[in-house]
């Protein structure tokens, strides 16, 4: 009978044990980093990444050989309500001003680069869609039950082991 308190004892006390000093009090905030919406295209002359930022669309546009800027461009958006020439701001960054705010869904935009002899035509989507908030995790009767069940198991397990050693003890084995 005392083996199978000590088993039991060792079960409940096994819990207690500290393991790498983590700090087990309240979970820090989320982390949350606003990310402007973006669009991707490539073809094997230009790599265009086209970004919201705010009422404005900028395009980054580059060789896709050598990833160097495309200066002096001629770059035409059309999709999303969206229509006309970009501006450059700087050497490979174009901008477009956006009158109207994009609804939030998934906008398909035709980007038209011509820079010296190379003509291109560029198709991406725009997703102006609301980021999936994550979920806090929350405890279900399902993890509670997989617990007790494993500690059930393993309390039954200490029991048959005292019983089998005494019966044993008893024979004289």
């Amino acid at each position: 009978m005392r083996h199978v308190f000590a088993v039991a004892l060792f079960t409940l006390a096994f819990s207690a044990f500290g393991h790498g000093g983590e700090d087990h009090g309240a979970p820090p905030p989320p982390l949350v980093q606003a990310v402007d919406p973006r669009a991707a295209a490539a073809t094997e002359a230009f790599e265009v990444v086209a970004a919201l930022e705010g009422k404005k669309l900028v395009l980054y546009v580059d060789r896709f050989a050598s990833n160097e800027p495309v200066a002096q461009a001629r770059v035409e958006v059309e999709g999303a309500g969206l229509k006309g020439i970009a501006g450059e701001t700087a050497p490979g960054t174009y901008v477009l001003d956006v009158a109207t705010p994009l609804a939030p869904a998934r906008h398909p935009l035709t980007i038209s680069v011509e820079a010296g002899d190379a003509v291109d035509l560029l198709s991406a989507t725009l997703d102006t869609s609301a980021p999936v908030a994550n979920e806090a995790h929350t405890r279900g009767w399902s993890e509670w039950v997989v617990w007790v069940l494993a500690g059930a198991l393993l309390l039954a397990a200490g029991i048959l082991f005292a019983v089998r050693r005494r019966k044993r003890a008893k024979k004289g084995i």
